[in-house]
């Protein structure tokens, strides 16, 4: 076997559906902590998936077209949609699949177009800005901006994050602070305890 018969997996549908599986079993109620813990486990294991083409590429084991098409791959498994047949389930996993948008869109412009300048905190109040006129596109953007400062070793500052209003903000905001656990610490989460 050749070097280049060893191609790296970054994540699969099996590890996915491997997590499914685990929420459909379990009783979910967002206040309990395990409950809690086992979606942002779930969360956290999407973005250090991200986080490890991320490291391919910056090590030069991947160029920019696989990584892009890796980042596609990871945010085409997860974000298929879910059929539970319990609502507030899907409902749950739905807000672990909004908060991994932007870090799926942050990963692929760190790649195509490099780290944008600006600073995080600026750039998500702009994004809670935009959502409040209801400029969801423009919020989005910022978002991803902020996430590729992060991707780059800026620190998203988890204060702000209890400034923003509930809404889409603060779920992507959510998702750059599993991008940033992800960088500081790629371990992979145990589907199993």
């Amino acid at each position: 076997m050749t070097d280049d018969d060893a191609v790296e997996t970054f994540y699969t549908d099996e590890r996915w559906q491997n997590w499914l599986d685990r929420l459909e079993e379990e009783e979910l109620d967002p206040e309990n902590e395990d409950s809690a813990r086992l979606l942002l486990n779930l969360q956290d294991d999407a973005a250090i998936a991200v986080v490890k083409v991320l490291a391919a590429y910056d090590d030069g084991r991947i160029d920019e077209d696989r990584a892009v098409s890796e980042i596609h791959d990871i945010r085409e498994i997860v974000l298929a949609e879910v059929s539970f047949d319990d609502e507030d389930k899907v409902m749950l996993i739905d807000g672990v699949q909004t908060s991994l948008v932007p870090v799926f869109y942050a990963a692929e412009e760190y790649v195509v177009g490099g780290v944008v300048e600006g600073d995080v905190s600026e750039f998500v109040r702009a994004a809670a800005d935009a959502e409040a006129e209801e400029d969801i596109d423009a919020a989005l953007g910022y978002v991803v901006q902020a996430g590729t400062r992060i991707v780059d070793g800026e620190s998203l500052d988890i204060d702000l994050v209890e400034d923003l209003e509930y809404g889409l903000v603060s779920e992507w905001v959510n998702g750059l602070d599993s991008l940033q656990s992800a960088i500081e610490d790629p371990e992979v989460v145990e589907e199993e305890d």
